[in-house]
């Protein structure tokens, strides 16, 4: 185990290699995480979001801390930290931009905005801008075909997107100009979002819409048309009215920044 060390505040910091940011206040939140389950070592994937919110990665330290506390071994904790791809070992910019380049969205165009932005950033798969502010990544399915191609910043969602628009959002984003999800919340930092993925909220959950134009087509029809639910076993069509979820009029989604004026593809 790697020795203590002693803060600028004079206190004692274990799991540190001298540079760690992993102080009394990070191992008093991860205790946190641990109670809010039945059994401690279910506290793994949030207590690992946690640690790369204060480390921008996860550390030799970070797996150490998280394996004291949840009475698991090292290399128990290294294997959940390897087997996710949202778990990093090298350090992530302030903005993790991934490109799905899954079938779909290759197809529609998903391999032409990622070779773009590489050319534009000047960086490789996972790899980071020297400035520190992107780190770019190719994605395997967003699970949003119906906006392909998807791009996400800090797991966030950007739709139907062109290597035109992608350039201009990154541009934006290392300018430090104010990025919206068409879908979702303002873009914050990395660090940010991975402490909301850990469990902490931040306050904004709801900005911003969560289902689009696309998403909500089908329902949309359905109701123009009167059709109805499969009625189960012994009982009666259900109006679509009275089945729960978002409603069209309720959310009508924004059209993404990349969206074309010229767009002819239909929804029935």
């Amino acid at each position: 185990m790697a020795e203590n060390h002693t803060t600028a505040t004079d206190q004692t910091v274990p799991y540190s290699t001298g540079d760690s940011k992993i102080t009394d206040a990070t191992l008093a939140e991860m205790r946190e995480i641990a109670a809010r389950y039945p059994v401690a070592r279910s506290a793994l994937l949030p207590m690992l979001h946690l640690v790369q919110s204060v480390e921008g990665r996860i550390t030799p330290e970070g797996i150490e801390a998280c394996a004291d506390m949840l009475g698991l071994t090292g290399a128990e904790v290294s294997a959940v930290a390897t087997f996710y791809t949202m778990y990093k070992r090298r350090p992530v910019g302030d903005y993790h931009v991934g490109v799905c380049t899954n079938t779909l969205c290759a197809v529609m165009g998903g391999d032409l905005i990622f070779d773009r932005l590489k050319q534009h950033l000047d960086v490789g798969n996972d790899e980071t801008t020297e400035d520190g502010k992107i780190t770019l990544e190719h994605l395997e399915c967003n699970a949003a075909c119906d906006y392909a191609p998807v791009m996400m910043v800090n797991w966030e969602f950007f739709d139907d997107m062109t290597p035109e628009s992608a350039t201009q959002l990154v541009d934006d984003l290392r300018a430090g100009t104010e990025v919206k999800s068409p879908r979702g919340a303002t873009i914050c930092t990395w660090r940010e979002a991975e402490r909301v993925l850990a469990g902490f909220p931040d306050g904004r959950a709801d900005e911003g819409p969560t289902g689009g134009k696309s998403t909500l087509a089908g329902l949309r029809l359905a109701r123009e048309r009167n059709w109805t639910a499969p009625a189960g076993a012994g009982g009666s069509p259900t109006p679509l009215d009275d089945v729960p979820g978002p409603r069209p009029e309720d959310q009508p989604g924004r059209e993404s920044q990349a969206v074309h004026s010229d767009d002819t593809r239909k929804e029935d």
